[in-house]
């Protein structure tokens, strides 16, 4: 900042002739004695030249911007003006002999500004077409018909990567060179943005044709297939491609190293309106990268007719139940499916398709068979959906409708379905543990959002590309999923590195997690443990087997108490007996309800305590409004309880005389006088019949609020590890210190609610002479609320102890043999901590594998290119030079990039390494 006043002060000297103020004479050529008046912008340097000197160093440079000394301030001018053309055809600064027509208002878009240029083609005898000889000149024109505007090679590729990285549209990059050249708005420049886009276009095609060696075919693009192309995932197996020799015959136990990963999802930012057609605005690609084919794909969906979308019978899935609902009004296409590699992030082949309306089977499936063409040799496929519960169930009988090329032979592959780590908590508990990628063998630590990720990318595009005719929309964001994918290939030395130096420890450390849990098991439980083994290596050979995850038992819980006791009312009824004295309130109503009053007060209770000093008359409002139904609530339930309970009416009276306080009593503050408190109060006699209801409801009051403490806690362990693994910087730090805070405040609530259950369990279970329950539900203090993982203050891992609350969780309905329980929950914890050292184990070969597979993809994709190189005859000499030369430089960049990859993997301990790469 110290010199800003001297920095500020050089910008200003340079808006006049600086170090040459003094200089009469031009200095461009010698002898030359002109007046020097002219400045070129872009040339090194800012020394000053007469007009002959100017045109004549510019020559090779004809879209450079020149400055104009008018004896008090430097003015724009142009070569064109100072006299310069260009001639075609010819090296710079050669005459034709005979040269067209003058065209003095040729266009050139260059990455400075539009210019205006003077411009012949040569016409001589050999002369090539006008359209050849601007392409020589590295001249992309605009048309093939008498073209008059042309975008620089240059300046395509300068937009081509910054349309990647900054996603920003045509639009604004010709809004960008409108204003480099005349930002004054007094002289702007014509209009080239139509031209601009049509010369995009057709320049990602060019690329993307010249990058995937479809101008070495000797059948030219005529002969592109689909899905040719794509950029391949080089970690991914491809047979024949980085898979070893013999790798079909691999025995059962290793073949999961080489399955294929696969994960679906839907993009509903994707969406195009409903502008143009495929006739006015035809794609270029025509399915030769991501996109499916658009023909054939709509020709299926129209063949194929609308289908009736099952209805999900797992959670309510709005993928599934709202597909058909989805609103489509003045859209084209309401978003996007696509297939991509789940490990790798990377899209596949013919992967991508327009979503007509919601996410519907029928696109899907299109794509997902359209997409399995590309790994017909890969025997085993893990796939991952957010609603694979339900979309596997038909997925096979909906194939029988596509056609013959797109149907996969089933009976020779195994097909794993799974759900995405972070979708699986929405799913009911069967799925939680039927499509669990931690459960499953051979999922390492994949966890199936690769999708999401993706979208994180192409979404900003979305913007632009909702506005563009279907053509120009695919061919788009085809050339920015290549870039995506291309970024990942270039980054793989970096990114599997990250990971194995991650996976490693991790690894070991979960083995000497789970040989600890496992040895400390063995010696008291040594033939639960040999089943829990059987059982579970069964499982994952057969998945049809029990799955040893599930849980069996059930738990007791407050709904299913009220349940069994209206019941069992209604079971007196039928033989008779009607203990109730109030029409509408049976007396297992009344004790039901008043639990419910209870945890009602507290909840209160609490909203009061965390008012602020400083409320806002908002929040007063709304806590008097259920201060008022509280205490109508407790009014009308006390009405009822004087039926049931006579006695509590000298208790309630005697107990206001004996606190007589100026202070209105609060809602919260009110006693129910249940049983319970009556017995511990006064000592007054309750109907047994009473007591006996609420020992009932206080013990699965007790156990739900051992349920929900538990759950809170393992949420607050999860928490902390991702708040240390993933979270960076205060405002993130800061909001998750905020959920950790209400998860703190719930983990509270549920040890007051355990303890309140608890102590009227004492009571009542001295009354009913009821003492079986204290071996379940032992007294709660503070020491014994921590996590499984957690021990006391102080205790080493070795030493560590796993609280009573995680082995009371859960109850049998029968006869609740915590025995029973316990072992359902050490089995289940047991075969978890087994899946994590084994995904994690699975991880780091997983690893060695995928870099293995990457040197080898590398390697023979070097002489894949080399083959391209003499493929195409009948070209002449300089022709056949280009197309060697372009095939022998990717050949040697892919060498180069294996070598790279070699050079970064060999900082990893060699014992963590695959042969390839470990070598010396």
């Amino acid at each position: 900042m110290d010199d800003r006043d001297h920095f500020l002060l050089e910008f200003l000297r340079l808006e006049g002739r600086g170090d040459f103020l003094h200089q009469e004479a031009c200095r461009g050529s010698a002898g030359c004695m002109n007046a020097p008046e002219f400045r070129c912008e872009d040339c090194l340097g800012t020394e000053l030249y007469c007009k002959a000197c100017t045109v004549e160093r510019h020559i090779e440079n004809p879209t450079h911007r020149i400055e104009y000394w008018n004896s008090q301030h430097f003015e724009d001018t142009n070569l064109r003006d100072l006299g310069l053309q260009v001639q075609l055809g010819h090296p710079p600064g050669e005459r034709c002999c005979n040269p067209s027509l003058v065209h003095n208002d040729f266009v050139v878009l260059d990455i400075n500004g539009v210019h205006n240029i003077t411009l012949h083609f040569c016409e001589c005898q050999t002369a090539q077409s006008r359209t050849m000889q601007l392409l020589r000149m590295h001249w992309f024109p605009a048309t093939t018909l008498d073209p008059k505007t042309t975008a620089t090679f240059r300046l395509l590729h300068h937009f081509h990567v910054l349309s990647f990285e900054s996603k920003a549209s045509t639009f604004e990059y010709w809004q960008t060179l409108a204003r480099l050249t005349n930002n004054t708005g007094i002289n702007p420049p014509k209009d080239r943005y139509n031209a601009l886009l049509r010369m995009v276009k057709e320049w990602r095609n060019l690329t993307l044709l010249k990058r995937s060696g479809q101008g070495h075919d000797p059948g030219g693009v005529a002969a592109t297939q689909h899905g040719a192309c794509a950029v391949l995932c080089p970690a991914c197996p491809h047979p024949g491609k980085n898979l070893p020799n013999g790798w079909e015959d691999t025995p059962f136990e290793e073949r999961w190293k080489y399955s294929f990963f696969l994960a679906i999802d839907a993009n509903f930012r994707l969406a195009r309106k409903n502008v143009s057609s495929d006739k006015a605005d035809p794609g270029l690609n025509k399915g030769w990268a991501y996109f499916v084919e658009e023909g054939a794909f709509k020709k299926f969906l129209h063949d194929t007719g609308k289908q009736p979308q099952e209805k999900s019978s797992c959670a309510s899935h709005n993928a599934v139940n709202l597909a058909e609902t989805k609103n489509s009004r003045s859209l084209a296409a309401t978003g996007a499916g696509t297939v991509d590699c789940s490990r790798h992030n990377m899209k596949r082949p013919c992967s991508v398709g327009d979503l007509q309306k919601g996410e519907r089977y029928i696109n899907m499936d299109y794509l997902f068979f359209s997409t399995l063409q590309y790994s017909k040799d890969v025997v085993t496929l893990n796939v991952s959906y957010n609603i694979a519960c339900q979309w596997s169930k038909n997925i096979w009988d909906h194939m029988a409708t596509y056609p013959c090329q797109m149907q996969v032979e089933r009976s020779t592959k195994e097909f794993v379905f799974l759900v995405p780590k972070f979708h699986l908590p929405t799913h009911i508990a069967f799925c939680q543990v039927t499509y669990s990628h931690n459960l499953i063998k051979g999922m390492g630590r994949t966890d199936g959002e690769a999708p999401e990720r993706g979208w994180v990318n192409i979404n900003p595009v979305a913007t632009s590309t909702r506005e563009m005719g279907p053509g120009s929309r695919r061919d788009t964001l085809d050339d920015h999923f290549g870039d995506f994918n291309w970024k990942k290939v270039t980054n793989f030395h970096i990114s599997l590195f990250r990971k194995l130096v991650v996976a490693i420890p991790q690894r070991d450390q979960h083995l000497i997690d789970f040989n600890d849990f496992n040895d400390t098991l063995v010696a008291e439980r040594p033939e639960e443990v040999a089943r829990w083994k059987q059982a579970i290596e069964g499982w994952e050979a057969d998945r049809s087997q029990t799955n040893p995850f599930e849980v069996t038992t059930t738990t007791m819980s407050l709904t299913a108490v009220r349940l069994r006791l209206s019941q069992k009312e209604a079971e007196d009824l039928e033989h008779g007996l009607n203990y109730s004295l109030h029409t509408e309130v049976s007396p297992s109503v009344l004790v039901s309800s008043g639990i419910e009053i209870e945890d009602d007060q507290r909840r209160l209770e609490r909203e009061y305590a965390a008012l602020g000093a400083h409320a806002t008359d908002l929040q007063l409002t709304k806590l008097q409004e259920r201060s008022n139904a509280l205490q109508r609530k407790i009014e009308q339930w006390c009405k009822v309880q004087v039926l049931y309970m006579p006695t509590v009416v000298r208790v309630r009276a005697s107990d206001t005389a004996s606190t007589v306080s100026s202070r209105e009593e609060k809602p919260y503050e009110v006693k129910l006088w249940l049983p319970s408190q009556l017995k511990r109060a006064s000592n007054e006699f309750c109907e047994e019949r009473l007591c006996r209801y609420e020992w009932e409801l206080r013990q699965a009051q007790a156990f739900d609020a051992l349920d929900d403490l538990c759950r809170h806690l393992r949420l607050r362990s999860h928490l902390f590890k991702f708040k240390d693994n993933q979270l960076h910087g205060q405002r993130a730090n800061t909001r998750a210190a905020g959920v950790l805070a209400k998860v703190d405040l719930s983990i509270k609530t549920d040890a007051e609610w355990y303890c309140r259950a608890w102590t009227a369990l004492v009571i009542l279970g001295d009354i009913l002479q009821e003492h079986s329950w204290q071996d379940d539900l032992l007294k709660l203090e503070p020491e014994h609320v921590r996590g499984m993982s957690d021990g006391h203050v102080g205790q080493s891992e070795g030493n560590r102890t796993l609280s009573w609350i995680w082995k009371a969780c859960g109850v049998t309905t029968g006869d609740r043999e915590g025995e029973t329980v316990l072992a359902e929950a050490l089995r289940v914890e047991w075969c978890k901590s087994r899946a994590r050292s084994h995904r994690w184990t699975e991880e780091v070969e997983l690893l060695q594998e995928e870099m293995r597979r990457v040197c080898t993809f590398f390697d023979w994709h070097a002489a894949w290119w080399m083959d391209q190189a003499n493929r195409r005859t009948g070209l002449d000499a300089a022709e056949l030079e280009g197309l060697a030369a372009y095939a022998r430089r990717q050949a040697v960049l892919r060498i180069m990039m294996r070598d790279n990859c070699l050079r970064k993997w060999r900082a990893v301990p060699a014992a963590s390494l695959p042969p390839a790469v470990a070598a010396p």
